[in-house]
């Protein structure tokens, strides 16, 4: 097997095996305590394996969002879970997904709450981001109805 091809099998299987222990960490367990191993030292291109992974394993847009916020981070791209829903009613929905998708990834929900990687990169005051003890959760203060960009 090639290096790709071993890197590819790894990627996939972190992935399985992250996926697994955040969907069991969240049936019983808070977000804001959920904390998600980095994958081993891979290339970059080999996110798309874990993409996959995570697509055939039909796992929930929080689980899938929150292993990919993992695998960001360790690649030194460190994005925020963003959790939103629609207007409550009959038709209540929730949806996660990582900030800085594609617009459509959000049409039709509004934030409520942004949870931060553990390591999260320090703001503009020099403080981490998701600092203050809340385990990197951060609740929007006012709710937005997030739209597609122009």
């Amino acid at each position: 097997m090639t290096l790709w091809g071993w890197s590819s099998a790894r990627a996939a299987w972190w992935a399985q095996r992250a996926g697994h222990r955040a969907r069991r960490h969240l049936r019983n367990h808070s977000l804001a305590s959920l904390v998600v191993r980095p994958p081993p030292v891979l290339p970059r291109g080999c996110r798309r394996w874990a993409v996959a992974v995570l697509r055939v394993r039909r796992d929930s847009c929080l689980v899938r969002s929150t292993v990919l916020q993992a695998w960001d981070a360790a690649h030194g791209r460190p994005r925020a879970v963003v959790i939103g829903v629609t207007a409550p009613g009959a038709g209540f929905k929730a949806h996660a997904w990582l900030d800085g998708e594609p617009a459509a990834a959000s049409e039709g929900y509004t934030e409520v709450s942004r949870h931060l990687p553990p390591d999260a990169v320090t703001g503009a005051r020099g403080q981490p981001l998701g600092s203050g003890g809340d385990g990197g959760h951060q609740p929007v203060e006012q709710a937005r109805e997030i739209r597609p960009r122009p």
